[in-house]
């Protein structure tokens, strides 16, 4: 960790003189914290390190500051400590006072994070999605629910065919995704599998998420709006993380994660999910955001205990590490962060880890088989739409 920096704050005046505010944070935000510590026990980082600079509550100290000037803008500490967030928003949980610590985390990235300081695996990540010509490209190379795999509309029934904006309300629209339209497009052809209803709209773009979380979250807003006016009514979403950021641009009427959806829909799954002839052992990794930012925890459980054995692991709730682009930009601090839960996976004995974001998915996928685990992860949408196979 870098240790935090020791020189004098400089100003408009010199290094005596009283530099005005930055402007980079909310300050209504930030005034809300009232470094009480409830944050710290909740934040992986600080599990990790033991460091007060590492945890919500220090943070926040950095961010104050630096917005006062008593730190410099491009102190080292504020850079590394930006970074260092895996932004799982499990401290806002707790939080007794209500710190929106995810908006503060943007805008601080925002600035920390501008032009070439930017990582340049994050920078190249959000040129590829900021074009939806290759979006679309790649989706059809693998052909995700718009690519020519999902069911054909029913006879007398709800089809699956795209709807035009401005149709009748109750319009719902499912969300393709940047991620998994490319690596996992089995996850859009499942979900279209379970609601036939949802049209697929052509000319998907991305939600924006990942721009907000790595120092853009005005274009991340502006690709939000945009989204939102190519899908009409209901956006219907795969992905917790593009669910939070879509419902916190959008409002939360219009979004809906599969899972709260299904089950708002009174879904009762069909089938069951069987491992050498018996019935599946599955745990559950929750979506950071989707638990932290949206609230959603109980209809994924439910979802999956339909079909098979449901095993809650210890750490279901914390993050895994994947984080958006944390596992490419600090992979060894995301191992770090998925090893305990690897071990709970491991001592659980469990077939199945499901997830409900692509993200998630490909980093405990990825760890199960560094490990070479029996037990494989899988997407909600896949894992239901298993159970109704033939054995």
């Amino acid at each position: 960790m870098t240790e935090p920096s020791t020189a004098e704050p400089t100003g408009p005046s010199g290094p005596s003189g009283a530099q005005a505010p930055l402007g980079v944070f909310d300050k209504e935000l930030l005034d809300r914290c009232i470094s009480c510590g409830f944050c710290l026990p909740a934040c992986p980082t600080y599990a990790l390190t033991g460091e007060e600079t590492s945890s919500p509550r220090g943070r926040i100290t950095l961010m104050r500051a630096l917005e006062s000037g008593e730190l410099a803008p491009d102190d080292p500490t504020s850079a590394e400590e930006s970074s260092f967030c895996l932004g799982c928003r499990a401290c806002e949980t707790v939080c007794p006072a209500g710190v929106e610590y995810g908006q503060l985390l943007e805008q601080w990235r925002d600035h920390q994070w501008r032009g070439p300081a930017r990582p340049w695996i994050a920078r190249a990540l959000m040129a590829l999605v900021s074009r939806p010509g290759l979006l679309r490209l790649q989706g059809l190379v693998r052909r995700h629910a718009r690519g020519g795999a999902a069911p054909a509309a029913r006879p007398g029934g709800s089809g699956a065919a795209p709807r035009p904006a401005g149709s009748a309300a109750g319009t719902v629209s499912l969300m393709l995704g940047c991620v998994e339209r490319g690596l996992y497009p089995e996850v859009s052809r499942a979900a279209r599998q379970l609601c036939p209803e949802a049209g697929v709209p052509a000319r998907q773009g991305c939600c924006g998420a990942l721009h907000a979380h790595n120092g853009d979250s005005a274009t991340g807003a502006e690709l939000a709006h945009e989204l939102g006016e190519r899908l009409p009514g209901t956006i219907l979403t795969t992905a917790g993380g593009c669910a939070a950021h879509l419902a916190h641009h959008l409002g939360r009427d219009r979004v809906r994660e599969l899972s709260e959806y299904l089950d708002e829909r009174g879904h009762r799954p069909v089938g069951e999910v069987t491992v050498n002839g018996r019935r599946a052992r599955a745990a559950l990794q929750d979506s950071c955001h989707l638990r932290n930012g949206l609230g959603v925890t109980r209809p994924p459980r439910e979802l999956i205990a339909a079909v098979a054995d449901y095993v809650e692991l210890p750490g279901a709730g914390t993050c895994c590490g994947a984080a958006g682009t944390y596992a490419m930009l600090r992979p060894e601090d995301s191992a770090k962060v998925l090893a305990p839960k690897l071990d709970e996976v491991e001592e659980a004995d469990v077939d199945y880890v499901v997830t409900v974001n692509p993200g998630c998915l490909r980093q405990v996928r990825q760890g199960l088989r560094r490990r070479g685990s029996r037990a494989e992860a899988i997407h909600l949408a896949e894992f239901l739409a298993l159970a109704t196979r033939l054995p």
